[in-house]
């Protein structure tokens, strides 16, 4: 397709073939190359994976339907040359043991006369304080260095030139869902989402087992408390109920005899290892199965269930094409994951490639998740790196979805899950702090410590010592004497040990770079040819949306940029051309049709 093919798709959309018919709905045979087009090469791009600019669609509108779906699925032979995590280097050996709670680390410190490294102090004032002073420090830590993993993850959503790798990525970390604030080790997430990466792909049975003997899933499900005679259930629960097979095909006997199967299995660091005398090797049923079985026995048993397959396949349908699945496509995409011994390409491959992906049901229908909708933002605009202007954890924290930290272990809602009035005008503030940056008044949130850290911080500064900073006092020389004993009388003190590791934290975690967007909406508008205020709506559209608008909507638009640039000649207009277009793009951004895919 040439520049000014491209062009003449871009501002005519008489050329764009829309929705499939009904009868394709359900339909697993391929799209035929005479039914392709721009228009649904931009649907796939943006289901298997964050979208594009024009010119990345028109790259695969040049191709065959099956050239299109292989270069995305077959992302293996596109380098992967986005750089590593890079730690802050916060993490040393002493915080292996992380206490469970700050009770429990000051318990081993007036036990043993150390925790994490710190030793109780022989005399003096508050002979605890270093020790509760180095928990707060790796709480905040952790979950600042887990926002940089998450904001690196997300950049590399944004530049990757393999798309579908970071999607089955975010997919996976749904369906296994585990979170920091449970887990308290941003090390162990990474390494959890190194695993989802490198298996996104690959055979579910592989992942499967993987995950289960992951140092985050372990730690997040309880393995350490899953010993012999005493089993925990919580990950056998789950491994069934969310994981595979799904509600109705195990009994709560299936459950208990898999607790037991899974006893011993635990967290060495970032390692797995299991721990002999605490598992349970006597004999076991499950479903209908007697031995005396481990945990990858009952993996392989569910693998061997059809309602596992059907369920996993459906899940990835889900996310992928439609919420609602035609009578008995289920079970068909079950079999194509079972028959390929649950590699998870051949399913891939078929579902884009079909009838059904392109269908009535599928096409422009998919409310995209908060990360979504921050990624293909970026990657339409042809961004090459995520901004630090807005922020991204708490742009999507505000949005409802926050990366490495899911709300349970059953991940995110997905569809309707994701939309409130409230939430539709908070995407709309996204799209405006996208194209009107806020820099004058915009605060790192990772400098934000919340309002009782502050004004503990605001009263040791102006020179109240810790007991006056720290603990609410009744006015009057009574109530200062009453604060005065309590401290006094202090091992430890909660607010300063959180003021204290908050600074810490944050002097030793590496700052966020904080560039607003680089954007130039003229030079995408002119390049697609445009020349009227109608054409340079036509553009925006066609840039963000692939599905038409209402008629007079597209009018309004156009009327309305035809006031702010004083006629309808953009050449005329082109050097105060970029505000006017930025206000259209906000107004593109903030209709309900931009929240589907």
């Amino acid at each position: 397709m040439s520049a000014v093919q491209l062009r003449d798709r871009l501002l005519d959309r008489s050329a764009w073939k829309g929705p499939g018919p009904e009868a394709w709905v359900g339909d697993l045979s391929p799209i035929a190359p005479a039914d392709w087009s721009y228009d649904r090469a931009a649907h796939l791009l943006e289901r298997a994976g964050f979208g594009g600019t024009p010119e990345d669609v028109a790259r695969l509108a040049r191709m065959t339907p099956r050239e299109a779906v292989d270069s995305l699925v077959d992302y293996e032979a596109v380098p992967d040359d986005l750089p590593p995590f890079v730690h802050s280097g916060l993490w040393d050996p002493s915080l292996r043991d992380f206490p469970p709670s700050r009770p429990a680390a000051t318990r081993r410190a007036e036990t043993t006369g150390e925790a994490m490294g710190v030793k109780v102090k022989p005399a003096g004032p508050r002979r605890l304080q270093p020790v509760v002073d180095r928990f707060f420090y790796w709480l905040r830590a952790t979950a600042l260095e887990t926002r940089r993993v998450g904001a690196w993850w997300a950049n590399r959503m944004v530049a990757t030139r393999r798309p579908l790798e970071e999607k089955m990525t975010l997919f996976w970390h749904g369906h296994f869902a585990t979170g920091e604030s449970k887990i308290r080790d941003y090390r162990k997430m990474l390494q959890q989402l190194e695993l989802l990466r490198r298996e996104a792909t690959g055979n579910f049975g592989v992942l499967l087992e993987g995950v289960a003997k992951d140092p985050a899933m372990l730690v997040y499900l309880d393995a350490g408390q899953n010993v012999k005679g005493a089993p925990n259930e919580n990950f056998a629960r789950e491994v069934m109920e969310l994981f595979t097979m799904g509600v109705g095909h195990y009994s709560e006997h299936d459950i208990r005899e898999a607790a037991r199967a899974f006893t011993g299995w635990i967290d060495d660091d970032l390692a797995f290892r299991v721990d002999a005398p605490r598992h349970d090797d006597g004999p076991k049923t499950f479903l209908g199965r007697t031995g005396p079985f481990d945990g990858v026995d009952i993996l392989r048993i569910i693998l061997e269930q059809k309602a596992t397959a059907d369920t996993i396949a459906t899940k990835i349908y889900r996310f992928f094409a439609a919420e609602e699945l035609e009578e008995g496509l289920s079970g068909r995409l079950g079999a194509l994951l079972r028959d390929s011994g649950y590699e998870v390409k051949p399913l891939l491959r078929t579902l884009f490639l079909s009838r059904d992906f392109y269908g009535p049901r599928a096409f422009g229908t998919h409310i995209k998740s908060p990360v979504e909708l921050v990624v293909t933002c970026y990657r339409q605009l042809g961004l090459a790196s995520l901004p630090g202007v807005p922020d991204f954890h708490a742009t999507c924290e505000e949005l409802g979805q926050i990366l490495l930290n899911p709300p349970t272990v059953a991940g995110w809602p997905q569809g309707r899950g994701w939309m409130t009035p409230g939430v539709l005008l908070s995407r709309g503030n996204f799209a405006r702090d996208v194209l009107f940056p806020n820099l004058i008044e915009f605060v790192d949130p990772n400098y934000d410590p919340g309002d009782q850290i502050r004004q503990v911080n605001v009263k040791i500064r102006a020179g109240l010592d810790i007991g006056a900073a720290t603990i609410e006092q009744a006015e009057g020389e009574g109530g200062m004497k009453a604060a005065d004993a309590v401290a006094a009388a202090e091992d430890f003190n909660t607010r300063y040990a959180s003021l204290v590791g908050w600074q810490e934290a944050v002097a030793r975690v590496i700052p966020t770079p904080r560039d607003p967007p680089r954007l130039d909406l003229v030079a995408m508008v002119r390049g697609a040819g445009a020349a009227t205020a109608l054409d340079a709506v036509d553009a925006l559209l066609a840039r963000f949306l692939h599905r038409p608008i209402d008629a007079r909507a597209r009018e309004a638009l156009a009327a309305y940029l035809t006031e702010q640039i004083g006629g309808d000649d953009l050449a005329r207009a082109e050097t105060y051309l970029e505000q006017p277009l930025r206000r259209v793009a906000h107004l593109v951004m903030s209709i309900p049709e931009y929240q589907l895919s």
